[in-house]
């Protein structure tokens, strides 16, 4: 069973809306703890539940959200110190009742350096859930 970080539910969420994680991607995290179950309404919500779950280390969530056809078989947790600065969604389109392209850039900070990850994923729905798919960076 995955655990759900213990970040302060007050705390602002890490994927960038903005909420509460209590009221945003915890939400997300906590039924797919409690239930297995996954419940994004959209692509551009998994995007953002997924950057969530990169920020809190929540790999199972991760490795879950990924589709069979490109998972990998594990996740390497987050390097000591590094730092998730923010996710911005730059667009999410709907291709048709199955399939979506969420373009974003993640930043982080990890040993002084800043990193920017410009990347549109793309996402497939599977049996009533979205899922991530696999991303072309730039």
């Amino acid at each position: 069973m995955m655990r759900v970080a213990m970040i302060d539910s007050h705390h602002p969420c890490p994927c960038g809306l903005p909420s509460s994680y209590g009221q945003c991607c915890r939400l997300i995290h906590q039924h797919f703890a409690a239930n297995g179950e996954l419940t994004a309404a959209d692509a551009e919500t998994l995007m953002r539940s997924r950057y969530s779950a990169f920020v809190l280390d929540l790999l199972d969530y991760l490795l879950a959200t990924w589709h069979p056809s490109t998972r990998p078989t594990t996740l390497t947790p987050n390097e000591p110190g590094l730092q998730w600065l923010g996710l911005q969604v730059k667009k999410h389109v709907r291709q048709d009742a199955e399939h979506a392209l969420v373009a974003f850039v993640a930043r982080s900070k990890l040993g002084g350096r800043a990193y920017r990850l410009s990347e549109t994923s793309r996402f497939e729905r599977a049996g009533g859930v979205w899922l991530y798919v696999d991303g072309d960076i730039g």
